[in-house]
């Protein structure tokens, strides 16, 4: 019986080897440098761990119950005096969402402190927009204390760190808070000027004692207006009773989280300019990764739709809730527990509410 030879299985030969690595390797190279923002958040669950937990910190209200019930209900007592209360914003150029929260929280602040600076955190310089829109808000003027912070021209060729620079602004609000007049056993909210604490809210930190010294905001985070309900994951604006150990910041300061303690609406602007503003002006400016991104019928587009200005995946630490938040936000047709000024005022903020979203270019 006669022995077959083996067959030896064909190897290609080393040129072809050589034109498949060319070509595949750029593409792949290419294709992370385009989309590594994605790669990176869709694995994130396999290299990434959330923050511990928060101790969230139960929110009692309802209208018409009396201000001792409400102390007692979270555990704490009624004060004979309120205590004073200050308002510590950085400010970039979001006017009509500073009106709502001033406005909303006008009865109740002893001062609005507000810093804003010359350049943006990218290093651009930018214009003063509260500064030249001042007479908008003199319904608040006995209680404005506004300076302007030197910000940090970016040079060609130089790559400065926009979160350094932003870190800066936010100590130089320490200062202007001792020139408000703050002092110790006084309310201070830190947070962003989109970032707004419910008028209740306020009212029992100003009127319970026994109320934790430091304490983050679950605020219900809304993107582009409040027709477009994210989830309840904002948490870095904070309340402070004012000590000597009290600094500005914008970070993670405690474990405690006040539950569904406001509102926070992202990119909630009027005009299609201002929202190319921000996307180059923020701290994320890099995230802008092609011009088209700051194409103003693209964004119009995506801002009816609900869907991610910079064309993202959820920053999510499970693939569950990263599935479950792909694609556009769901749309609500609710304006139920809003802020006042705003349904007061539906007219002039109707871009704000359900069935609002096209907005003017300039």
């Amino acid at each position: 019986m006669a022995i077959r030879p083996l067959r030896h299985s064909k190897m290609p030969p080393p040129k072809i080897l050589f034109i498949i690595l060319l070509i595949l390797v750029p593409i792949c190279v290419i294709g992370i440098f385009t989309h590594g923002q994605k790669i990176s958040y869709l694995f994130r669950p396999l290299w990434d761990h959330p923050p511990p937990a928060f101790t969230r910190l139960p929110h009692y209200y309802a209208e018409n119950v009396s201000m001792g019930q409400l102390c007692r209900l979270h555990g704490w007592s009624l004060r004979s005096q309120p205590r004073l209360v200050y308002d510590g914003i950085i400010f970039s150029n979001e006017l009509d969402i500073l009106e709502v929260r001033w406005r909303e929280l006008y009865p109740y602040i002893t001062k609005f402190v507000i810093l804003e600076a010359n350049t943006t955190f990218t290093g651009i310089p930018k214009p003063l927009f509260f500064a030249s829109n001042r007479a908008r808000f003199a319904f608040a003027e006995e209680k404005i204390v506004h300076d302007v912070f030197p910000g940090q021209i970016a040079t060609r060729g130089s790559h400065e760190d926009p979160f350094a620079l932003e870190s800066k602004q936010r100590v130089a609000m320490n200062g202007l808070l001792q020139i408000a007049g703050i002092t110790n056993g006084d309310v201070l909210i830190m947070s962003d000027a989109d970032e707004i604490p419910s008028p209740h809210t306020i009212k029992l930190l100003q009127w319970c004692d026994g109320v934790p010294p430091v304490m983050h905001l679950e605020l219900r985070h809304y993107m582009y207006s409040f027709e477009f309900p994210v989830d309840y994951s904002s948490w870095r604006a904070t309340i402070h009773i004012y000590g000597p150990q009290t600094r500005y910041r914008h970070s993670r300061q405690t474990d405690y989280l006040f539950s569904d303690a406001g509102w926070h609406c992202s990119f909630c602007f009027r005009l299609i300019q201002e929202f190319v503003f921000k996307m180059t002006a923020y701290s994320h400016a890099d995230r802008v990764k092609r011009k088209d991104f700051l194409n103003y019928p693209r964004i119009q587009k995506l801002i009816c739709k609900g869907d991610d200005l910079f064309d993202m995946l959820p920053e999510e630490y499970t693939f569950k809730e990263l599935i479950k938040k792909m694609g556009p936000i769901p749309r609500s047709a609710s304006a139920v527990h809003l802020p006042a000024y705003l349904i007061e005022n539906a007219d002039k903020l109707r871009f704000l509410l359900p069935g609002g979203c096209l907005r003017p270019q300039v």
